[in-house]
């Protein structure tokens, strides 16, 4: 019988017995030790949008922002064209800094009733995780986007579960976990995830916390993040700490509190002149507002 035959059965039964993917990989969000080790990071959505890898990796370390998800069409250049020797140079690049690359941060969405649409975009995150394997990043970053008009919610609900455990179960075959960005019209809100997730039979997906203001209705942020915490990856995404109003110690008050070891990877939405110096200053915010959540 093949190997991953083998490690697809073991993390089937890890559901049932707990054991989870921190079995297979130790990078899973709820850890039962004592302390947090939060981690500060960055997403290319913005701030690294027009760097090179290069400038990127040496930005970042510059910055103090020692994890990346890399998105698509992005100046990295790091896509699925990349041939085997070039993978293995992306790879090479991060194993040479104190960057961990964390993988992709795609834009792949299972919402569609076109189902050759859905197909296209299962097939390409296929694709992808096969990347993030080549490179040595540990993950795709993946979202449900929208629940269209003129379908039972309760079935586009079963269609992105459906998909999720698909590439789940291909993702596991690479050691890759898949981030589900809490992202989209409705399915942005709290209950409507968890709905999903309720039918996620695949314990390498989890979902990406997105610090939305849906984070906010009712049952509030602490009864939304409780009621999804247990599904809670290694990645979340944030903007600007002090930009807007989001409660963001709160957030990190209840990440300690569940002893989070995952990265905080900021997702910039401003055009500040110095992008490394922005960057330092979040980096600045994020240890306080870590050290605060520590006192509390």
């Amino acid at each position: 019988m093949p190997i991953h035959i083998n490690r697809r059965e073991f993390i089937q039964r890890s559901l049932i017995t707990g054991i989870g993917i921190s079995a297979l990989n130790p990078i899973s969000g709820c850890t039962s030790n004592n302390r947090s080790a939060m981690k500060f990071g960055l997403v290319t959505y913005q701030w690294g949008k027009d760097w090179d890898l290069k400038t990127l990796i040496a930005n970042c370390e510059k910055a103090g922002a020692l994890g990346v998800e890399l998105r698509t069409q992005h100046a990295h250049g790091v896509e699925t064209d990349l041939i085997t020797a070039e993978r293995l140079e992306v790879k090479q690049r991060f194993a040479d800094s104190p960057v961990t690359c964390l993988g992709y941060g795609s834009n792949f969405e299972y919402h569609s009733p076109d189902r050759n649409k859905l197909r296209e975009n299962i097939e390409q995150t296929r694709n992808y995780i096969k990347l993030c394997h080549d490179i040595g990043a540990t993950g795709i970053k993946v979202k449900p986007n929208n629940l269209p008009e003129g379908v039972p919610k309760e079935k586009t609900i079963a269609q992105i579960a459906k998909s999720l455990n698909e590439v789940g179960k291909y993702a596991q075959d690479f050691d890759q976990l898949v981030r589900v960005e809490v992202h989209g019209p409705l399915t942005q809100e709290l209950p409507n995830m968890k709905a999903i997730f309720d039918q996620v039979t695949e314990a390498n997906v989890k979902i990406c916390w997105n610090c939305n203001d849906e984070d906010l209705l009712p049952p509030g942020l602490e009864g939304n993040f409780n009621m999804v915490k247990k599904w809670l990856g290694d990645t979340v995404h944030v903007r600007e700490f002090d930009e807007g109003d989001y409660p963001y110690q709160k957030l990190f008050n209840l990440f300690e509190g569940i002893n989070y070891e995952g990265w905080i990877l900021m997702e910039a939405r401003t055009e500040p002149t110095d992008r490394v110096m922005a960057l330092k200053e979040q980096a600045a915010i994020f240890n306080q507002l870590l050290a605060n959540s520590k006192e509390g």
